[in-house]
């Protein structure tokens, strides 16, 4: 089984990609993050045509969440996180498929910091933690997988200097990340790539797809009964390559 996650930058134009990455790489099931489109009008009728079930939590311009099944319809469980009853942004969707517990993360940036947005991302995580921890008590195969916005570890980054000041990198969000780990998560490219160097982000200025100056922010956590089943996991980084490409690339992991 294949699972993936992309944080696809807006699902309207880049549908083209999208469904070129589907059709190429055929994942079981399919995360998307960034989807930036209100539910009505998000295009289940392209995936369905190509074999796919769509399940949505959108929102107008911003954030948006989804869950994609081939030959099979996501069952969701749950969207959003409990906890803030005032926060509105489209940030999580779990549901079942095939057997698995599925959810599609996209953990606020929080910059910049220090300030409301960087709080805001703090947070999140533990709300995504106390969520994480009521899944690990069902004894559940779960898979927990998007763009988290944190970037776990020096080697993870192009270079050890770069971002210092940024949200992505604060020993705050990192320490958030690794409680959360520590509850009992495995990081499957961590696991599968303990010497870093694995990017699945490149931003769209200076360069840096040209200078492979990219980072690792979208991450797979599996718990127990998942991580027994890891036989491989990777990036598709051509499709980063690929005209009007999201600026980040696909991820994968196969279970056996």
């Amino acid at each position: 089984m294949r699972i993936a996650t992309f944080n696809i930058n807006g699902i309207k134009a880049r549908l083209p990609r999208l469904l070129e990455w589907l059709e190429e790489t055929r994942p079981d099931i399919a995360c998307l993050q960034e989807i930036k489109t209100q539910d009505e009008g998000f295009p289940a009728e392209e995936f369905e045509r190509i074999g796919y079930g769509a399940i949505r939590h959108g929102q107008k311009s911003f954030n948006g969440v989804a869950i994609l099944a081939r030959d099979a319809k996501p069952v969701e469980v749950q969207r959003g996180l409990l906890g803030e009853p005032e926060d509105e942004h489209s940030r999580y969707m779990e549901a079942d498929v095939n057997g698995l517990r599925v959810a599609s993360i996209y953990l606020p940036n929080g910059n910049p910091q220090p300030g409301p947005k960087f709080d805001y991302k703090l947070r999140w995580m533990e709300r995504l933690r106390t969520r994480a921890a009521e899944l690990l008590a069902l004894e559940i195969p779960v898979v927990l997988t998007g763009d988290y916005n944190v970037i776990p570890h020096s080697h993870d980054i192009w270079a050890p200097t770069a971002l210092l000041d940024d949200a992505l990198r604060q020993p705050e969000s990192i320490a958030a990340y690794r409680r959360i780990l520590a509850d009992g998560w495995t990081d499957a490219l961590a696991s599968h790539y303990p010497q870093g160097g694995v990017w699945t982000y490149w931003d769209y200025q200076a360069g840096a797809w040209q200078k492979d100056h990219g980072f690792r922010i979208d991450h797979f956590l599996l718990s127990p009964a998942v991580a027994d089943r890891l036989q491989a996991c990777g990036v598709d980084k051509d499709h980063r390559a690929r005209e009007k490409a999201s600026d980040h690339a696909p991820v994968w992991i196969e279970l056996d």
